[in-house]
């Protein structure tokens, strides 16, 4: 027989009854109820509120406020857009010192990260420390190649 909502029980020993505490000294939790002789945690309204640290700056508010924390070790890179690389002679080879030659790149702090926006129709041999996926499948479907260094 399948039980249904109306005849459903929990299992024996699953629910303890409740502590009647405080009901003289004989009540095994009368008298302190369990709480103790004196303190803050045996006061009524005893429990502190979260995060509360007894009075020292609490963690939530020691940690500061920012949107995001700063990465450790982030890579930095000297980024340009495929759309940018069509100003190029077909078959030449593209690296950052080039792109700095031709004036598409003025400072070249970082290595160079190609980025796949725009559409490429110039054949050309790019140098790189990094490609995204689309911007490797850009210039190879125009014929070129991506090399990393």
């Amino acid at each position: 027989m399948k039980p249904t909502l109306d005849s459903l029980k929990s299992n024996i020993g699953s629910r303890r009854r409740k502590l009647r505490k405080g009901r003289g000294i004989a009540a095994g939790q009368g008298a302190s109820c369990g709480f103790g002789m004196r303190g803050q945690k045996s006061r009524s309204g005893r429990p502190t509120r979260p995060g509360f640290e007894g009075g020292q700056m609490p963690l939530y508010r020691r940690v500061p406020k920012q949107k995001h924390f700063q990465l450790i070790n982030q890579k930095s890179f000297t980024v340009i857009n495929v759309s940018d690389l069509n100003k190029l002679k077909t078959g030449t080879t593209v690296n950052l010192d080039s792109l700095v030659k031709e004036k598409i790149v003025t400072s070249p702090k970082h290595p160079l990260k190609i980025l796949g926006k725009g559409k490429l129709e110039v054949k050309l041999t790019v140098q790189a420390a990094a490609f995204t996926a689309s911007a490797k499948t850009k210039i190879e479907a125009a014929g070129g190649a991506c090399e990393i260094y």
